[in-house]
């Protein structure tokens, strides 16, 4: 379970975040919805540990995060696969090494499981055989599906995916919201999705959360959405605009 209560962030005098709150219950798989620039990035590092609230509180799995040190954190982190906007891959490390990483930080399995797990991983996102490549050997399409590889190859109990479809053509898009779905199925995992592909995360989330500049807008089911009265969810949700 992730219960974020009443959340606020600033950005010098500007509050980026204003009391946010919600829960998701475990084995939810949220949709974290809004226009660019709403916050929905800075949310999900606060909800992974990497960023800490101005106020507010946190809990995850029980535990409040929000003022651990660095070492307890770093237990908390390894609950959480989380999948970067800008991939944050290690330039220095092949493909095979990147994904591998998580897994050797774990220490539970030896070289030639861990190389096992790689290869299923990147047959799963469809990019076979691809281990000794550099990331600068990469598209923006391949970095995508290499980092979301490495977010779920220890099936963590919760995944962070900020857009993991993003630059990746229908078909192969259309793969990984398959894949995350199964995921969710086999694991029982409690996901947080950002996607504007609304179709996409309809396939997968159960539950919703829209955000519009900073704020909590919304926060129900899918069926729940698609009857909101609220004018501003109504005409994302349904991709219209003011204009006639």
């Amino acid at each position: 379970m992730i219960r974020v209560a009443h959340v606020t962030k600033y950005r010098g005098r500007q509050a980026v975040l204003k009391d946010v709150s919600f829960e998701i219950p475990a084995g939810a798989s949220l949709a974290l919805i809004g226009p660019g620039g709403c916050g929905k990035t800075l949310l999900t590092k606060i909800i992974g540990g990497l960023v800490r609230p101005d106020q507010g509180e946190v809990w995850v799995d029980g535990q409040e995060i929000t003022r651990l040190s660095e070492i307890e954190l770093t237990r908390v982190r390894f609950k959480i696969g989380m999948l970067f906007q800008n991939y944050a891959l290690f330039d220095f490390m092949d493909v095979g090494d990147n994904i591998a990483f998580p897994l050797r930080q774990e220490g539970k399995l030896d070289e030639e499981e861990i190389a096992s797990q790689v290869e299923a991983i990147l047959k799963e996102v469809d990019l076979p055989g691809i281990e000794r490549l550099q990331v600068n050997e990469l598209s923006g399409g391949m970095k995508r599906r290499v980092t979301f590889a490495r977010a779920v190859i220890r099936r963590p109990p919760i995944l962070v995916y900020d857009d993991p479809t993003a630059g990746l053509d229908p078909v192969t898009s259309s793969k990984i919201f398959i894949l995350l779905d199964r995921l969710q199925r086999q694991g029982a995992t409690t996901s947080i999705t950002i996607s504007h592909d609304l179709v996409g995360l309809r396939s997968i989330c159960t539950k919703w959360a829209m955000l519009v500049a900073g704020e909590v807008v919304f926060f129900g089911t899918s069926e729940e959405i698609e009857r909101s009265p609220t004018k501003v969810v109504r005409q994302f949700w349904m991709g219209e605009s003011d204009e006639v």
